[in-house]
């Protein structure tokens, strides 16, 4: 079935972004046109050409009467344009809030013109565990949800989560998110670690939008323990609002000319290859994208045990799990692995082991399966 697929996500580096514009790109790959519908083009869009993917642009007016822009009334309309004039065939909403809302929208404009199509909501996280509880959104995100055609989502810890806290009447599918292993693998940067870590020292990485449920300060405390026993190195990378408070405790422990503060970065699996640790303490984590593209490239995970994080990281073999805000485990944790060469080559192993059952080829069939059941379901 050649489908026409329609993908609104946020085009930003967090973990829903990055997998539907991964989701977009590998169905491109299998021959199926994707259109992506969102307000800039998808971060990782901009790193190869696909003759399948089409990007429309969401845009905003800006009048003096809005203090803040009707953004999805804007991307309801533009949903509506893009299936009309496309002719597609089903739409994906990858977080919930506002996508989910527009989609319903756009879908009663539509009714009036004789044209429809379903719809599929992903949860992928904070939608949920944060942002969607608040009162203020719950109930359009609970009816938004109830409104879809499918509900998928990324972790089973949260589809039990989103069962808890929301009067959702549907079934909510699992289907985890995925690696390309052919682009995340290990690869010989010797020449690069050699210019960060001149004597040899232990790399650990942290990667996140550094916001506060990220739990960034905690990183850098867990790393200044390391480095008293371990010679070691931090890069830090990402950016968000609490990157500054990060470089100023770095710099208060007296350990910032051992962190690098680099910024985004598209080619995070470059960096990855040269990481024996990879760092995530975070308050919640429906998945864990960012510690599975890590896992990917050889890299064992020290993180908590909050979310979905425990379906990913094996305690005591892929890495170490500890409650949210035990940073003494954490370090303990992270000096057991670094601290003897055999013993971290087998956490190593074990990682790559782990990322490839959620290879790409293994959970993109489940989307396409999901795709033809719901429009077949719909036609009939």
């Amino acid at each position: 079935m050649n489908m026409k697929i329609g993908i609104v996500c946020y085009p930003t580096f967090g973990g829903s972004g990055v997998l539907a514009t991964e989701l977009g790109m590998a169905l491109s790959d299998k021959g199926y046109e994707v259109h992506f519908i969102t307000y800039e083009q998808p971060v990782r869009l901009t790193q190869s050409f696909h003759p399948n993917i089409y990007f429309h642009e969401v845009k905003v007016p800006t009048y003096p009467l809005f203090d803040f822009p009707p953004y999805e009334t804007a991307l309801a309309s533009a949903m509506v344009n893009v299936i009309l004039n496309q002719n597609l065939d089903i739409l994906h909403l990858h977080y919930a809030i506002p996508h989910a809302s527009a989609a319903y929208f756009a879908r009663q404009i539509l009714k009036k013109s004789g044209r429809d199509i379903p719809f599929i909501t992903t949860l992928h996280g904070t939608d949920i565990t944060l942002v969607g509880r608040d009162t203020t959104y719950a109930p359009v995100v609970t009816f938004s949800i109830n409104e879809s055609d499918a509900i998928t989502a990324v972790s089973d810890n949260l589809r039990e989560e989103t069962l808890r806290f929301f009067n959702i009447e549907k079934e909510i599918t699992v289907i985890p998110n995925f690696v390309d292993i052919k682009r995340f693998h290990q690869t010989d940067k010797d020449h690069f670690k050699q210019m960060l870590a001149p004597d040899n020292e232990r790399i650990l990485v942290h990667v996140s939008n550094f916001r506060a449920v990220k739990r960034v300060k905690d990183v850098i405390r867990i790393f200044e323990k390391i480095k008293k026993e371990i010679p070691s190195k931090l890069l830090m990378i990402g950016d968000g609002p609490d990157r500054q408070n990060a470089e100023d405790l770095a710099r208060e422990m007296g350990i910032y000319n051992d962190v690098r503060f680099l910024g985004k970065q598209e080619q995070i699996s470059e960096i990855l290859s040269i990481a024996d640790l990879f760092i995530l303490p975070s308050q919640t984590e429906s998945f864990g994208l960012s510690a599975l593209e890590a896992m990917a490239c050889n890299v064992p995970l020290i993180s908590t045990n909050a979310g979905g994080l425990p379906e990913i990281n094996i305690e005591g073999k892929t890495g170490f799990l500890s409650d949210v805000g035990d940073i003494e485990s954490m370090a303990k944790n992270a000096i057991y692995i670094l601290s003897d060469d055999e013993r971290l080559a087998k956490f190593k192993t074990a990682a790559i082991a782990q990322a490839r059952r959620f290879e790409k080829q293994h959970i993109i069939p489940q989307y396409e399966k999901l795709y033809s059941d719901v429009i077949k379901a719909y036609r009939s």
